[in-house]
């Protein structure tokens, strides 16, 4: 663990480049303990602490624009797919469409801080959108530098404490890292539980093929189509489905079932 600590204090401008970056990207690797040593560090050398800042920024904002490009070019596609890679595939998207809907643009300055809003899904729904390049780094950009320094802001407020951890871990030598490794890999087993968990019960749900529900639409089978994604300040989130009832799931009451007919089956 010393040695840990003499690395980051020769390279600790990379370590929180790439801690940042390799996060920003997708993997399940926690950046934020690399913005608190920043932190820690930068009590008695501001420069460091800017300049660590300014790195994280940066480092955040050209990951967000990859996905931010992706979304651009391949659109649903990119949003598909993260919800298949993501750890909690349960709030990988929809929560995002959710805050889009009700912040707009200020999503993107928000949603490193918001639980349960996931960190990759908006920089590619903002490409997908067609928001603007301009608009999306000024945003993001802004974003990114605020949650880049509340890390550093914390580490700096808590440097003494996050010292004393440093000092315990380094007495414990092996032991620490083994304590550290164990308690990452119970965090991400417990992720992948959950993760496999809802697959499942998303399993069980009763699903139709699009080609079958055109099929009983033409048979003249009473069905009921709901969209039920939020549409973003405005920006609307593709083309609508052909046929169906545009409904948010907060205004889904009684209300809305008296004008179905009673025998209709439901496809959302």
């Amino acid at each position: 663990m010393n040695h840990f600590v003499d690395l980051f204090a020769q390279y600790g401008l990379l370590a929180v480049f790439l801690g940042v970056f390799i996060e920003q990207v997708g993997a399940p690797i926690p950046a934020f303990p690399f913005l608190l040593m920043a932190g820690m560090d930068g009590v008695n050398n501001s420069i460091f602490a800017v300049l660590a800042l300014a790195v994280a920024a940066v480092a955040s904002m050209l990951a967000d624009l990859i996905w931010f490009w992706a979304g651009r070019r391949h659109g649903q596609r990119v949003l598909s797919l993260l919800c298949k890679i993501s750890i909690s595939p349960d709030s990988c998207v929809r929560q995002s469409e959710l805050s889009f809907a009700r912040s707009g643009v200020a999503t993107l300055v928000i949603s490193k801080f918001v639980p349960g809003l996931s960190t990759l899904a908006p920089p590619p729904m903002a490409g997908a959108l067609g928001m603007s390049t301009r608009t999306f780094v000024i945003f993001n950009l802004a974003g990114s530098a605020l949650w880049a320094g509340s890390g550093i802001a914390l580490g700096i407020v808590f440097h003494s404490q996050i010292q004393s951890l440093l000092t315990v871990l380094g007495e414990l030598g092996n032991a620490a890292l083994a304590v550290v490794g164990i308690l990452f890999s119970l965090y991400i087993a417990l992720r992948v539980y959950r993760r496999l968990s809802l697959s499942r019960l998303k399993a069980k749900l009763p699903q139709i093929q699009p080609a079958e529900l055109a099929q009983l639409m033409r048979d003249g089978a009473q069905v009921v189509v709901l969209d039920v994604r939020a549409a973003g300040a405005g920006l609307p989130l593709g083309e609508g489905i052909a046929g169906a009832r545009h409904v948010e799931l907060a205004m889904l009451d009684g209300d809305c079932l008296m004008d179905w007919p009673a025998d209709a089956q439901v496809v959302t």
